[in-house]
């Protein structure tokens, strides 16, 4: 079985988008499933205003069309709302093609934040956007359940997983700073709501891995926090278990892979209780929720990291990725699975699994 997905976020992109895909990928691959990417790569790209790290491909219509009928797939997934995924999307509405598309980033938030449009406007775009999608795949049953509130149809839950070889307890060598040690990881930017936790009066020592647009002038505002900038892999895996509790300042992520990655490290949470650690983290015993984010962090100090490990075990890319073949639709033919072994990993439901 192959699988085109069409996404707007690529690597060299350190953020949630990417790192899901990638992960799906693999765990696809293990089941005799190829995931094929449609990516800014093929095109010509300009900076994002005001983010020039990210950058914004300009896909002819006639190179879409070429692309999508060489990679010869059985399904199509828009994973994103930008160019690409409205290319490929216009060009499956005008052959009559099935595709299914994800939800994993609240633009009409961060568009707010940064131009001052009204959110009402971007939900407006972003329902006409998913309307015509034969499922809405978002990873938590919260903004499942929000998203059919705003008008969104056929939406169902597949929930995110996490490497639970690479991100373990046992992976740190320890940092030379004062402890505690307070960690956030994730996009260095505005909208991730991070002076939240620069801000905060805390013991021991505060780091921050990522890098973002606004990565210049936190540094020089809050010198007294250690910025670590873009990690990967293993030097990644090192900090994280290192650290003592980690913060999610967000308010506004509909997952936050970051949580999970630091729960399989053995490290609490400390959050504000909005959507995405309260819909993945509030009916367990890993996290501190509080709109006191500093009460929050003083208190994960206390939870016991076996616990928090025991939680992100259950948290498997492999089932993840199972939710993900169940809700697809064959964008050709109805006779598009080609190995029994996979019907029998993916079977293909009427409905969409909610």
């Amino acid at each position: 079985m192959r699988v085109l997905i069409a996404t707007d976020a690529w690597e060299p992109q350190i953020n949630g988008v990417v790192q899901t895909l990638s992960a799906l990928a693999s765990a696809a691959k293990k089941i005799g499933v190829e995931f094929v990417f449609l990516t800014p790569d093929e095109f010509l790209t300009i900076p994002l205003p005001s983010y020039a790290t990210i950058r914004l491909a300009l896909p002819p219509p006639g190179a879409i069309e070429r692309l999508i009928v060489a990679a010869n797939a059985d399904a199509i997934h828009v994973a994103t709302e930008g160019p690409i995924g409205h290319a490929v999307r216009r060009y499956c509405l005008r052959h009559g093609l099935a595709y299914t598309t994800s939800f994993m980033t609240r633009f009409p938030d961060y568009v707010r934040m940064r131009t001052g449009i009204p959110e009402a406007w971007s939900w407006a775009y972003l329902r006409r956007f998913h309307g015509a999608a034969a499922c809405v795949m978002v990873p938590t049953t919260m903004l499942a359940g929000e998203l059919t509130e705003k008008g969104f149809r056929n939406v169902a839950v597949c929930p995110h997983g996490v490497d639970t070889q690479l991100f373990r307890p046992d992976s740190g060598k320890g940092l030379d700073v004062r402890r505690p040690i307070f960690l956030s990881v994730g996009r260095v930017a505005v909208e991730k709501n991070l002076q939240a936790f620069l801000s905060l009066d805390l013991p021991g020592s505060k780091i921050v891995v990522g890098d973002g647009p606004a990565l210049k002038t936190f540094k020089q505002q809050y010198f007294h926090v250690h910025f670590f900038g873009a990690l990967r892999g293993q030097a990644l895996a090192e900090v994280y278990a290192a650290a003592d509790v980690f913060v999610f300042p967000s308010r506004t992520d509909t997952f936050g892979l970051v949580l999970l990655e630091a729960l399989a490290s053995g490290v609490p949470i400390a959050a504000f209780p909005v959507q995405a650690p309260r819909d993945l983290l509030s009916a367990s015993s890993v996290a501190v929720l509080d709109e006191d984010l500093r009460r929050a962090c003083l208190r994960a100090l206390h939870i016991s990291r076996r616990a928090c490990r025991a939680f992100a075990l259950d948290m498997s890319w492999d089932e993840s990725v199972r939710r993900v073949l169940s809700n697809l639709r064959p964008a050709f033919s109805p006779q598009w699975v080609r190995s029994s072994a996979v019907a029998s990993a993916a079977p293909l439901p009427s409905k969409p699994i909610l």
